[in-house]
């Protein structure tokens, strides 16, 4: 299974070249750039671990792209995204995010149906890689 979520997510994964022209794509419009991270990319995980604070002002390129390799470097089994916010309408707003590294296994989740009453149904669903220990659920030791 590859997750499917931000930008991007049903292309192939991007070069670091690639990275570098989405990411100026963004300073060129004076969107805050982030690194964020996780080993759970649940859908309504919005909230992922962020690689420092977001590149406010920071308009070099090759130094937020540096930033990705090194969140690679540390965190070469987990989900890496480069998300842009925009301020432009006096809050913080998504702009673009795009997925820049997943594991190399992706277990996919599980949809759960429950049925209620009068014939209702409710969907949930989990990670496959959920019921491995935080930061061992791509590694290889629990999905």
């Amino acid at each position: 299974m590859r997750l499917t979520q931000g930008t991007f997510s049903y292309l192939p994964d991007f070069t670091d070249e690639e990275i570098a022209a989405q990411v100026q794509y963004s300073v060129d419009r004076g969107w805050a750039v982030a690194v964020e991270h996780t080993d759970d990319p649940h859908p309504r995980n919005v909230y992922w671990e962020m690689w420092g604070l977001p590149y406010f002002d920071v308009l070099d390129v090759e130094s937020i792209v540096n930033e990705v390799n090194r969140c690679r470097q540390e965190f070469p089994n987990e989900y890496i995204r480069v998300t842009a916010y925009d301020a432009s309408l006096g809050r913080q707003t998504t702009a673009l995010s795009f997925i820049v590294n997943r594991p190399e296994n992706e277990p996919g989740f599980r949809l759960n149906r429950t049925e209620g009453a009068g014939r209702t149904l409710a969907y949930t669903m989990d990670s496959y890689a959920a019921t491995a220990p935080h930061s061992h659920r791509y590694n290889g030791h629990g999905a």
